[in-house]
């Protein structure tokens, strides 16, 4: 099944984990360390049930993502480059409930942006083009690893493997989620770390 396809049939659940790992996976970028979305992983971890009325992360994830806001709040934005930009905008239009339109919505925004970013920092990739077409929901109209660069094929990847993880064993899924997202994380920690030293 492909990641729009996922995406558009995930669970409350399935989107606010697949849009913490996007957000996860990025958050070298703005200096966060490794326990920094550890409350959101826990408050979504508590939630109870599959349906979506039961996955809204209660008020751990509204304290859990307050508290998140304030320890990854950055200098003024003017003077960062696009992808820190767009990982701090996945973080701000975080809904402080795990439910409704708002977190498909989300999700959807944390999938293209985590694509974008990963390009932006691939240096083989080239950063004007694009994962396949873009739709006007501005999700993905392909999404082939086939042509793609490594670092964003391999984005791709995790981000399916969430879903697929998410979709298939519910609240014990999250545990592979965030394997998934640490692993990625560490990968980009490494870019980052490297263009810091070639700026340097």
């Amino acid at each position: 099944m492909s990641l729009v396809e996922l995406i558009t049939r995930a669970d409350a659940r399935g989107l606010a984990g697949s849009g913490l790992a996007c957000l996860d996976r990025c958050v070298p970028l703005l200096d966060g360390d490794d326990e920094v979305l550890r409350p959101l992983w826990a408050a979504l971890a508590e939630t109870g049930g599959d349906a979506d009325e039961d996955a809204d992360g209660g008020d751990g994830w509204a304290r859990g993502l307050a508290r998140v806001r304030e320890r990854l709040a950055g200098p003024d934005a003017a003077g960062e480059d696009e992808a820190v930009l767009l990982v701090r905008r996945m973080l701000a239009a975080a809904p402080d409930t795990c439910s409704g339109a708002r977190i498909r919505v989300w999700a959807d925004a944390c999938s293209v942006a985590s694509l974008r970013v990963h390009r932006l920092l691939d240096p083989v990739a080239d950063p004007g083009g694009g994962l396949g077409r873009e739709n006007s929901a501005g999700g993905r109209a392909q999404d082939r690893t086939e042509g793609l660069s490594p670092l964003v094929a391999a984005e791709l990847r995790r981000q399916i493997i969430v879903l697929e993880v998410l979709a298939g064993h519910g609240p014990a899924g999250l545990r592979r989620a965030v394997e998934v997202a640490t692993e990625g994380r560490r990968v980009l920690r490494a870019v980052v770390s490297r263009r810091a030293r070639g700026r340097g």
